[in-house]
């Protein structure tokens, strides 16, 4: 599976933040060491930052180290811009997501999310969970 553009979902970048050794952190670290590209659209990267900041979290990591992890992911990142199409998935806020990998020319897209996984590709991008995602990088 190719790594050289790649969108996280929310929910695997939170988990990545809060877990170091964590598969889903291992599928950020993956996507840099492949020379990948993290892809975010602003609506994307709004969800990530509003959610990762939520105080329920602080018990796990400081603020101050989700927001250096923020800025990390934003150095690091590409943009690119979505119209908020509704692209039918079944829970409507995942379709930022889907049209982020679409607009973004995503080789994959990486997420715990059992709505988007159960559609196993969109429009040809494979969309997997951070375990398969792994796998798939060790292979090549």
């Amino acid at each position: 599976m190719k790594a050289d553009r790649v969108v996280l979902d929310t929910n695997v970048l939170i988990s990545a933040a809060l877990g170091p050794g964590s598969p889903p952190r291992a599928a950020i670290d993956g996507v840099r060491a492949a020379n990948g590209v993290l892809l975010f659209s602003d609506e994307s990267f709004d969800e990530l930052q509003s959610r990762l900041l939520r105080p329920n979290f602080d018990p796990y990591v400081g603020r101050k180290g989700r927001l250096v992890y923020l800025a990390q992911l934003k150095a690091v990142s590409e943009w690119v811009s979505i119209a908020g199409a509704k692209l039918g998935c079944r829970d409507p806020e995942d379709d930022k997501i889907l049209e982020t990998a679409l607009m973004g020319d995503a080789d994959c897209l990486v997420t715990g999310d059992r709505d988007l996984l159960q559609m196993s590709s969109f429009s040809g991008i494979p969309i997997v969970n951070p375990a398969t995602f792994l796998g798939r990088l060790r292979r090549e």
